[in-house]
């Protein structure tokens, strides 16, 4: 398996010769699609990319647990967490579904 990833800077000369404008302007689309879908996951909770998957806030309750080097019980406070779910049509892209 590969172990290099796509740099914010490959990101932004893909997209902008698959639409054929400049780097500045891909990049212009990229943070503001970054900044978009955070003010929406902190407004609505939720922010769909249409064709790629969504970003879900989610409330996560207290709960207990443990301390992994003593065993003791400690108590995990509530939180708020950031998730991303896969499209199914984009997970169907790249792992296909076996057939029966």
């Amino acid at each position: 398996m590969a172990t290099t990833r796509m740099t914010q800077t490959q990101i932004v000369k893909s997209l902008a010769a698959h639409s054929e404008v400049s780097s500045k302007v891909a990049r212009g689309f990229l943070d503001g699609l970054a900044a978009l879908a955070i003010a929406e996951v902190k407004k609505n909770g939720v922010f769909v990319v249409p064709g790629l998957g969504r970003l879900v806030r989610q409330d996560r309750k207290a709960r207990m647990g443990r301390n992994p080097a003593t065993g003791e019980a400690i108590k995990i406070a509530a939180k708020k967490v950031v998730k991303f779910r896969v499209a199914k049509a984009a997970k169907d892209a790249i792992v296909p579904p076996k057939k029966k």
